[in-house]
This record gives structure tokens, C-alpha cells and sequence, in this order.
């Protein structure tokens, strides 16, 4: 069956991970309908609205998240596809066919995923209020509302735009803010960008991660991720999916333009938890110190002695700390930590098992098989495929 071609423009800056994704999502749709769709997207993957209106092709899929492009297309004369976040009021939403984010649920997931924890305390740290950040606004006010129906109060620091010349003001700022919470605190980032902000502010405020503040970041960024020592958990929002469906809603647009404004609200796929809510109710200040020390350094393979010279105390007064608040000795603690770091990367990585014995901290490759056989009864490599994660080795 022969499908007209049709020429689609995409207006996104793809310098953000948001956008990146849902580009990818579109092309998902392109592959799987084989619509025969020509793509405009600029080279350097940022958008560029002179003239838009004419060389706008057939066809658009736009991120209304940035006002600048949503007024530029106003009146357009060709179906356009909004791309962006949800809004608590309906008369926010833009007068065309929309796939959004849906920020409340998004909020939520990272919310939740800290009462889960057993936190009681609760901030959000987001962003100065302007017109280019009303998803931030959601995003806030849907923490703030979320917290009260818990009966909790939730302490809101928007911060300071991120320049070079402002960047030391900025965390002085943020770190006498994060100084300034009782602990332990649960945090949610109305970015990981700004949950980066959150990592450094802490290790400069001499605030435990996820012992006093636990972090959770909004959209599983790989660079946010990769910057920190402290691995980052976040929310991964439906991005793809939110491509795919506004590919489609623009594929049934251009078959029948008099369709209407249809919205599709897409939900979070859910939160990848990682070091930074490792939390646990624990009470004693020197198992906390303990924990947070094997936590950075497990992987360097370090031995119990190291974790005494950390808090300075005797071998038997902090084991029996240990005993009585985790249940099992320092070196169990140790060897968990080196194990997991292990498990997650076979999962959530291609690398190698020889390298992922090697950045865990095992002395050999037989030696990380010998613990896998041990605590799973399967070798790495028959776990790692188990999983569902493809053989590298």
C-alpha cells in the first residue's frame, strides 16, 4: 500500500536528555508504521523559529514546554503535535493536539518511593519561577500538595540559575539551605541536573548521602548519573512513549486534520533506585559514619581495618554496633556492597564480567565467579542472561 510522503519538522533542543528521548520515541513510530515521513530536525539538534511559518513542511511535533516555540506557532497552518508537561488547570493546556508528561505522577513516584523508605522529612529543591519552567511550577506545587495530604510540611528551595560567574554564590546558597534541614530529610530534585547541585552541596556541607539526605532526581539521566560519586536514584519518565504517541497523533492528523485537540497524558515508567535513597532507619552516628565510608569505597576493596581507621574506633565496639543495628558483622556489610554493585552493572551495563570484577573491586575474575556460584548458586554470566541483559563476555 502506498503511503503519501509527507515532509515533518521537529522543533526540539536535543541538548536536553527530555527531548533526546522523545525524538527517540518518534523514530520508534517511523520504523514500526513505515510512514513515509521525510524528518527536518537541524544539525546541531537545536531549534531555530526564524521564519518558521515558512518552511514549517507538512507537519510538526513541537516541545510547548518552551514558550518561544510554542508562540511561534501559533496559527500555523499545518497540524501541530504539542509535546510538554501537564498542568493542574485545564486552561494552561494549548489550544492543539498534546502528549504530556504527566507531572503530579511523576512527583509521586519520587514521593512515594521515600515513604517507602520510612522518611518523614521531605524538601524539594527547584528552580527560580519563570515562563520557561512551568513544568518545574507543577512540579512543585504537586510535592507541596502531596506532602500536606500526608500531613507533612515540605521545606521548597527554588535556588539560583546556573552561570560561571554565579556558580560559587549559588552553592554557598544551596549548602547553607541543605545545612539548615533536620535530618534524616527526603529530597526530591525537580531534575538530575539540579540533584547534582544536591550531591555536591551535601559532601560541602558534611551531610551523609543517604544516611542524613536522600536524593531522587527527575529524568534518569546517563550524564547526571555518570558526574557523581554518589550513584543518583531517579524518576525515568515516559519520554519514549510520549514520541511514540505524538508521532501517532501527527500521523492521524495529517489522514484527517479535522480530528480535534485530543491530550494524551503519558505516566513515569518508574524510579531507578541507586545509592542516593539507599536509606535505612539506622540510629547509632558511628554506624552511619561506617555505612556511608563502605558505601564509597567498597569497590576500592577495601578491608574491615580501613572502615576502623574511618571512625576510630575499636574492632569490637563497632562490630557489635553493626550487630545490633544491621544484623551481621563489617565484612558482610562490605562483601553485600561489592556484590550488589556487581549484580546492578551485569543488569543495567554491557561491560564485560572481567571488567565488572575488576570496578567492584574483586581481586580476579575466578574469585567474583566463586561469590556468584556462593550467594546466587549461578555464575555472572548465567545471571547477567537470566536477567535479560545480552551475553558480552
Amino acid at each position: 500500500m502506498h503511503h503519501a510522503k509527507h515532509s515533518i519538522s521537529l522543533l526540539f533542543n536535543a541538548n536536553k536528555v527530555f527531548d533526546r528521548q522523545v525524538i527517540e520515541g518518534i523514530g520508534h513510530y517511523l520504523q514500526s508504521s513505515k510512514v513515509n515521513w521525510d524528518i527536518y530536525l537541524e544539525e546541531d539538534l537545536l531549534t531555530r523559529l526564524d521564519n518558521v511559518q515558512e518552511w514549517m513542511g507538512d507537519g510538526i511535533i513541537a516541545d510547548f514546554d518552551d514558550p518561544k516555540i510554542q508562540a511561534a506557532l501559533v496559527g500555523a497552518k499545518v497540524p501541530v503535535i504539542g509535546v510538554g508537561g501537564s498542568y493542574s488547570r485545564l486552561e494552561d493546556y494549548p489550544n492543539v493536539p498534546y502528549v504530556a508528561t504527566d507531572n503530579y505522577a511523576v512527583v509521586k513516584c519520587a514521593y512515594e518511593h521515600l515513604k517507602k523508605k520510612g522518611i518523614e522529612r521531605f524538601a524539594f529543591y527547584g528552580v527560580p519561577a519563570d515562563q520557561a519552567h512551568r513544568w518545574a511550577k507543577e512540579r512543585e506545587q504537586a510535592m507541596v500538595a502531596l506532602c500536606q495530604e500526608d500531613g507533612y510540611e515540605c521545606a521548597v528551595y527554588r535556588g539560583h540559575p546556573t552561570r560561571p560567574e554565579t556558580w560559587q554564590y549559588t552553592m554557598n546558597r544551596l549548602t547553607e539551605w541543605i545545612d539548615g534541614l533536620d535530618n534524616p530529610i527526603g529530597i526530591v530534585s525537580v531534575t538530575d541536573a539540579r540533584a547534582r547541585h544536591l550531591l555536591q552541596a551535601c559532601e560541602n556541607a558534611g551531610k551523609l548521602v543517604p544516611d542524613n539526605i536522600s536524593i531522587v532526581g527527575i529524568d534518569d539521566d546517563d550524564i547526571a548519573r555518570f558526574l557523581s560519586r554518589t550513584s543518583l536514584s531517579s524518576v525515568t519518565q515516559g519520554c519514549f512513549d510520549m514520541g511514540f504517541q505524538a508521532a501517532k497523533l501527527l500521523h492521524k492528523h495529517l489522514a484527517n486534520p479535522n480530528l480535534g485537540n485530543k491530550r494524551v497524558m503519558v505516566a513515569p515508567a518508574g524510579v531507578s533506585e541507586r545509592q542516593s535513597t539507599d536509606f535505612k532507619a539506622l540510629k547509632d552516628p558511628l554506624v552511619i559514619q561506617a555505612m556511608h565510608y563502605i558505601r564509597q569505597n567498597a569497590c576500592r576493596g577495601i578491608k574491615v581495618e580501613q572502615v576502623l581507621d574511618f571512625v576510630g574506633i575499636s574492632r569490637s565496639n563497632l562490630e557489635q554496633r553493626f550487630k545490633e543495628e544491621r544484623g551481621h558483622s563489617i565484612h558482610f556489610e562490605i562483601h553485600n556492597e561489592k556484590l550488589d554493585k556487581a549484580s546492578k552493572l551485569l543488569i543495567e551495563t554491557e561491560l564485560p564480567t572481567s571488567e565488572v570484577a575488576q570496578v567492584c573491586g574483586y581481586p580476579s575474575l575466578q574469585y567474583m565467579y566463586a561469590v556468584f556460584k556462593k550467594h546466587y548458586n549461578q555464575t555472572p554470566r548465567d545471571y547477567r542472561l537470566n536477567s535479560g541483559n545480552s551475553d558480552t563476555d
